[in-house]
């Protein structure tokens, strides 16, 4: 008896000790059985599981992707899709820990949530290659106008934002284009304004918010014209105030590619070419404070959720965002109110203010996303590229947004009502203002301008304090850029040794093949890889060289280039000269040639000369890199991270 009270007091005793890790054992075994058993039951005996994971939650994302897994499932019996739908907040870390413990779904969102050279990384491990399967035709158009297209032209947008440039790859399938615009309380406008729709003149518009702001609700509180935070500033800033810089790029555009970088917005004011003064620049910062004074007090400081919470109480009448929130804001309104969606208000040309500065409407790239990638672990990889075709089928896709409320990225694919707004403008300007150069200057830059933006700094204020921080300061954060920039060519070198090596060893197999097919699918292999080859060795290596080269002379030399003249800009000699022969034309008399027909002959020469040489330096790289053995094996380029 005292034997089996021992073993009692013993046994307690260790569970008193080891309570807690007990406990944990516990809740773990219980946790794996039940994951086992859920499993089970999602994948019985002969049917293929294919997971498709993704951070979409909004409303109807999670419906319509259940809804084209049930009509895949018909013409697929033993196939089932499972969703797994996590948080934007932990996705990032989710993804990472899926794809290196191998258990990744079969199927991945990608582009967001991570750094993008993180994400390059990634596919460069993790993710197979699609680019053999975008020039081949959908199958599941078999019976539309689409029939027979290769699947990289059924996109509105060219399939453009599923290529990375770094790997020369196509690496994810785009289901839904987005896009940008103002959304608006129709019900409580017409009761606060009389109009029924808002106005699309910037002068109207403004006035609107003025009078809303005028209006109290049943509590006595004024309404709120737009409903703003710091998420939402960064939606109104490249649509509506950002391209009025546009003009910036005559005078900044040095390697004319025809957008202003931070590297040559830095240059543009360290040589005095740019200041806060010039037209695109002022007018800049006179817009954002006219319209942002009608968001709420303190909006610099909130969030994405307090906007939408003032929106959907009907204190607030206009708010932007995107085709992601359509289906939530729709459905959060339904009973209360109607919604509007309107484009962004324009200047007229003729504005006392922006006349001179607004060239049109904001360009808007078609850019599509919502895109999957197929990992590298999936067991049936050929089965979850099926089911994305079948999403970017035109049928599939104009079903799958129209269950989402979001726009289809094929084309002809039918538009719901309320999106047809959002059609992309396809001619139109951008921003040409870039002042994220890193370091401290990017920290003075968000300071200066977010005391600004609630008014305490004016305008002169703020352009004269970040002027002096940017000048001051602004050279060693441009000089860590480059040692970034030159970071990156080694770790180009890396990746180009790769592609080198596929193309060396495609050449040697087609070389020593018998069989014609297997010889010439060799030959096109390497000159796929030659041409890849030759395109980041120009665009990147040399070029890229050249240009920061340049940029550095521009810098030490601390003065204006070509005498302060702009890259598309005409000296006052010039334009007397045009002005001169123009005259002379309506005349009927031609101006004596002075020899400036000559100078710009050489000019050209020079720049052919210039470009040849590139092109020869190029050539003899090749060279030099066929002349090199082969790697070992042909993963040699798996390795590298671009």
């Amino acid at each position: 008896m005292k034997k089996v009270w021992s073993a009692i007091k013993a046994f307690f005793g260790f569970v008193y000790t080891y309570f807690a890790l007990l406990v944990v054992a516990c809740v773990f075994l219980w946790s794996a059985w039940k994951i086992a058993t859920f499993r089970a039951t999602q994948s019985p005996p002969g049917e293929i599981v294919i997971r498709l994971g993704h951070w979409q939650l909004e409303g109807g994302v999670r419906d319509g992707i259940n809804e084209m897994a049930a009509r895949y499932r018909e013409q697929h019996p033993n196939v089932r899709i499972i969703q797994d739908a996590i948080p934007e907040s932990t996705y990032g870390q989710w993804v990472s820990t899926q794809l290196m413990g191998g258990t990744a779904p079969d199927l991945l969102q990608v582009g967001g949530q991570l750094a993008g050279n993180i994400w390059l990384s990634y596919y460069n491990r993790y993710f197979e290659p699609l680019t053999r399967h975008v020039y081949a035709p959908n199958p599941y158009n078999q019976g539309t106008e689409l029939q027979g297209v290769p699947l990289r032209q059924t996109y509105k947008d060219g399939m453009k934002t599923a290529y990375v440039a770094e790997m020369q790859e196509y690496m994810s399938v785009p289901l839904t284009l987005f896009g940008t615009r103002i959304f608006y309380n129709k019900t409580l406008l017409k009761k606060l304004t009389g109009l029924d729709e808002a106005p699309l003149d910037y002068r109207e518009f403004l006035k609107v918010c003025d009078q809303i702001e005028q209006c109290t609700n049943d509590a006595g509180k004024p309404y709120i014209a737009i409903a703003g935070s710091a998420y939402h500033f960064a939606q109104w800033d490249p649509m509506m105030f950002s391209p009025v810089t546009y003009g910036c790029m005559r005078r900044a555009d040095f390697n004319r590619d025809g957008f202003v970088g931070n590297d040559e917005m830095y240059i543009a004011f360290k040589t005095g070419m740019l200041d806060f003064t010039y037209p695109p620049l002022d007018r800049w910062l006179t817009m954002i404070r006219e319209v942002t004074d009608h968001f709420q007090t303190g909006y610099t400081g909130l969030g994405r959720d307090e906007a939408v919470f003032l929106f959907a109480q009907q204190r607030a009448v206009f708010m932007t965002t995107g085709t992601w929130d359509a289906g939530s804001l729709v459905e959060q309104a339904e009973g209360q109110f109607d919604i509007g969606v309107m484009d962004f208000p324009l200047p007229a040309s003729d504005d006392p203010v922006y006349g001179g500065v607004v060239e049109g409407r904001v360009y808007e790239s078609p850019g599509v996303g919502f895109q999957f990638g197929v990992t590298r672990t999936s067991k049936h990889p050929e089965v979850a590229l099926d089911f994305l075709l079948f999403l970017a089928s035109q049928k599939g896709n104009e079903e799958l947004n129209r269950c989402i409320g979001w726009i289809p990225s094929i084309k002809g694919a039918k538009i719901p009502e309320l999106l047809q707004a959002f059609e992309p403008h396809l001619e139109g300007v951008y921003g040409n203002i870039n002042f994220a150069l890193g370091g401290n200057t990017s920290v003075s830059w968000g300071q200066q301008l977010d005391l600004y933006k609630v008014g305490q700094a004016t305008k002169e204020q703020f352009a004269d304090k970040f002027t002096k921080f940017y000048l001051a300061n602004g050279l060693k954060d441009f000089l860590e850029q480059q040692k970034d920039w030159r970071r990156g060519i080694q770790r180009n070198d890396q990746y180009l040794a790769g592609i080198r090596g596929r193309a060396m060893l495609a050449d040697e197999r087609a070389a020593k093949a018998t069989d014609p097919k297997e010889a010439e699918k060799a030959r096109r292999e390497a000159e796929s890889a030659w041409v890849r080859y030759r395109a980041i060795t120009a665009s990147r290596q040399i070029w890229g060289e050249l240009n920061h080269a340049r940029q550095l002379r521009t810098i030490y030399a601390d003065e204006a280039p070509n005498g302060g003249i702009g890259p598309y800009e005409y000296s006052p000699k010039i334009l007397a000269k045009v002005k001169a022969r123009l005259k002379a034309e309506a005349e009927g008399t031609a101006p004596e040639p002075d020899g400036s027909t000559d100078e710009l002959l050489e000019s050209v020469r020079s720049f052919t000369a210039s470009a040849a040489e590139a092109q020869a330096a190029i050539a003899r790289e090749l060279e030099r890199s066929k002349a090199q053995p082969p790697p070992a094996a042909p993963e040699a380029g798996e390795a590298a991270n671009p």
